[in-house]
């Protein structure tokens, strides 16, 4: 798998635990836009959110703005991932409304490797990349 390294300000969100390879697109956007602990004035900065699946660049999508979680239309509901979903979980987090970014970035990105961004054994879903 060929490795890049991320030119944009931009942050990786590893989707390690909601994943699944076939999964439907608007639910990749809203699992990766969404219900994260960032630190916001960092997160303001970042041009992309990009959808990474052990260590691989699934999606890539343009931010457009950030909102407390739970704030905006998804598809996400709470019986899906109760640990996930629930108001008491969302508390403290954020979410970023957005669209898929253009297809060269998509194409420049998109299934390639990120894995040396992630130091070993850090459990943090979020990093910050030139931001």
């Amino acid at each position: 798998m060929e490795s890049i390294d991320i030119k944009e300000p931009a942050i990786l969100i590893r989707l390690n635990k909601t994943f699944e390879p076939k999964m439907d697109r608007n639910v990749l956007f809203d699992y990766t836009r969404g219900r994260w602990k960032v630190k916001t004035e960092r997160a303001k900065k970042a041009k992309y959110g990009i959808a990474v699946y052990k260590g691989i660049i699934q999606e890539v999508y343009e931010i457009e703005k950030w909102h407390k979680a739970g704030t905006t239309e998804s598809s996400r509901k709470p019986n899906d991932r109760p640990d996930l979903n629930s108001t008491k979980s969302l508390e403290g987090r954020y979410e970023f409304t957005g669209k898929l970014a253009s297809e060269e970035i998509r194409k420049k990105y998109n299934q390639k490797s990120v894995k040396h961004y992630f130091v070993k054994g850090n459990a943090n879903p979020i990093n910050y990349v030139n931001v």
